[in-house]
């Protein structure tokens, strides 16, 4: 009879105690991961993206940055040249479970003015285009669906210009953009207003 193989009692500062410790740590978080989802939409000014998608129930977390150029690590700045080909974007770290993606991209359309190239209310150029960037074979379909159901529905003539495209790198804006609305709340609600943004999308999609 072939003898079991047994390991030793690991005691407490053994080199392979504390790397079972570490994985068993580990576990919880790994297993959060694979509950959660990302989305990446473009909408113009990402701190109004943020503001919209952080009151939809199941969404964790919401990120600006930039997504789409060639520049590695832009900065605003740069970005705002219109010589990166990135644009404004905001990733969304989601539960399925509570908020399914297909719900993720009706909001977006409802959010935005998809009949405007290279621009979004008040703010003009290539960083303010609408975009969706997908994340897998499985968003890039369901995104085209979206679209296509949209353009049969939409209460609108104007068609709709919004690139649907991979996902490239995502780099995170500086840390005064993100949660802009909340930080200056006041500063926000003006821009949001002068931009015309709300009474924009009530032009385009009615009340609702």
């Amino acid at each position: 009879m072939t003898e079991r193989l047994r390991l030793p009692a690991l005691r407490v500062g053994h080199p392979l105690a504390a790397l079972c410790f570490g994985l068993a740590a580990l576990a919880p978080l790994a297993a959060l991961a694979q509950d959660t989802a990302k989305a990446t939409f473009a909408g113009g000014c990402f701190w109004c993206v943020e503001a919209d998608f952080d009151k939809v129930p199941g969404v964790l977390e919401t990120v600006s940055g930039y997504i789409g150029g060639t520049v590695p690590n832009p900065s605003y700045e740069q970005v705002s040249t219109q010589d990166t080909g990135h644009a404004e974007a905001v990733q969304i770290t989601y539960d399925p479970a509570k908020v399914s993606y297909e719900q993720l991209l009706a909001t977006y359309w409802r959010s935005v003015d998809p009949t405007t190239k290279d621009r979004q209310f008040c703010d003009i150029g290539s960083p303010y285009r609408t975009a969706i960037f997908t994340h897998g074979p499985i968003q890039m379909q369901a995104a085209r669906q979206s679209l296509q159901k949209l353009q049969q529905t939409k209460p609108f003539e104007a068609p709709i210009v919004t690139e649907i495209v991979p996902a490239t790198t995502f780099y995170p804006a500086e840390d005064y953009h993100q949660d802009y609305y909340r930080k200056n709340p006041v500063r926000y609600q003006f821009y949001r207003w002068r931009c015309g943004r709300d009474a924009r999308l009530q032009e385009l999609w009615g009340a609702s």
